[in-house]
């Protein structure tokens, strides 16, 4: 079932801007976002600095702006965040690469003993990482950096493109700010980072892409992970070459586990559950607040059934390879004991890390939940019926959400 354009009050705002642009086109004021012009940048990008170590990007480039032309059914908005989106990347990585060209030791520097935050969209992945990032004994990216590895012009210019465009989104759709509020300078993760690579859910949760995401399901992840990394180790050049360890945290990780411990053998990991009623619910609203604000034919039956295959999925995979890699340390924490008493959970947490959870420490939690409860994120509702769901079939697909005993 379509969701009818129009059809809530929300639509308002996207329409008159969607209006906006159209008629800017029609008239010659704006050029058309034109699709076929990133292809041709990005071939000239890969041309002009030849073998890199690199993802294999051209290619899932290529296959992604196929998905957004025959599958996604972008508005206007959405040919707009697409283009300037996907020009964006390019840009960041050719700045990256003359990054890396002229100090070559970033390649080198070493990303150590990696805190993993392990879980499903809306797990509480997020409050894990921001609690976290309450202790400067600890590395954390942030949204400027995840958005913008390498600046173009210094830190002033990554934060206000960053404020910037989180101020768009909000306007465009409010109720983002509910579903997953965040800022500028927030503790974020690195979803922008496996962007760069034209690869994971970041791009899937605002287009409707599924050959894009298929496709990607058969090949290796690999070169994604290796460039994860050195875009870790260039944010902490960046900062002077800091070697505290990382905080990483990306549902993405769930699926590509294998990989990831590949890439970073020594790290240690927070594994995250909710009951997966509630995680697909979730996240199924999350995307559909994405999605819609760049498609009149947003789908929340597709929506519900994507998502839903996508928990399913990657609780299989996550479970198989958390099974058969018992030599990684690892801990499991429950979103609903986290609720219930989120000091003597992140007391276990700093047990298993190995780290004294000090009081100022704890202070700088307590403020940072306070501020978020004001924050508004409480208000994030949403009906699982509204996706064509029901929790018998969520449950019988992805299990009870704890593959392990807590």
């Amino acid at each position: 079932m379509m969701t009818p354009p129009g059809s809530d009050a929300f639509s308002a705002r996207p329409r008159r801007v969607g209006s906006l642009l159209s008629k800017a086109w029609e008239k010659g004021l704006l050029p058309r976002p034109d699709l076929e012009e990133v292809s041709a940048k990005a071939a000239a990008l890969d041309e002009s600095f030849g073998a890199q170590p690199a993802a294999p990007w051209r290619a899932a480039l290529e296959r992604l702006i196929l998905s957004l032309a025959q599958e996604a059914r972008l508005n206007e908005i959405g040919l707009t965040f697409a283009y300037v989106q996907l020009k964006g990347l390019l840009q960041q990585r050719q700045s990256v690469w003359r990054q890396w060209k002229s100090e070559p030791a970033i390649l080198t520097l070493p990303v150590a003993m990696p805190v993993i935050v392990l879980g499903h969209m809306r797990s509480g992945t997020t409050r894990i990482q921001r609690l976290l990032g309450c202790d400067h004994r600890l590395n954390h990216t942030r949204f400027y950096e995840v958005m913008h590895p390498a600046p173009p012009a210094g830190l002033g210019l990554r934060v206000a493109r960053s404020w910037a465009e989180l101020r768009l989104l909000n306007f465009l759709n409010p109720a983002l700010r509910a579903v997953h509020p965040t800022s500028a300078r927030a503790v974020e993760e690195v979803f922008g980072l496996l962007s760069f690579s034209f690869y994971g859910a970041q791009l899937e949760a605002q287009w409707r892409v599924p050959g894009f995401a298929r496709q990607w399901e058969g090949e290796s992840r690999t070169g994604v992970y290796e460039e994860l990394k050195r875009l870790v180790a260039t944010i902490a050049w960046t900062r002077g070459g800091t070697l505290k360890p990382w905080v990483l945290k990306a549902p993405q990780f769930m699926e590509d586990l294998d990989v990831l411990l590949d890439i970073f053998p020594d790290a240690r990991l927070i594994c995250l559950h909710r009951d997966p009623v509630e995680v697909v619910g979730s996240s199924a609203s999350l995307v559909w607040n994405q999605m819609r604000v760049q498609s009149d034919a947003a789908d929340r039956r597709w929506i519900g059934a994507e998502w839903l295959y996508k928990t399913a999925r990657r609780s299989r995979i996550c479970a198989a390879v958390r099974q058969s890699r018992p030599e990684v340390p690892q801990i499991d924490v429950s979103f609903d004991d986290v609720n219930r008493d989120w000091r003597g959970e992140m007391r276990r947490i700093y047990a298993f890390l190995n780290l004294d959870l000090t009081p100022q420490v704890e202070r700088n939690m307590q403020a940072y939940l306070s501020k978020a409860a004001r924050s508004g994120y409480r208000k994030h509702s949403y009906r699982l019926e509204d996706f064509g769901l029901n929790a018998d079939t969520v449950r019988k697909e992805v299990g009870p959400g704890h593959p392990f005993p807590i």
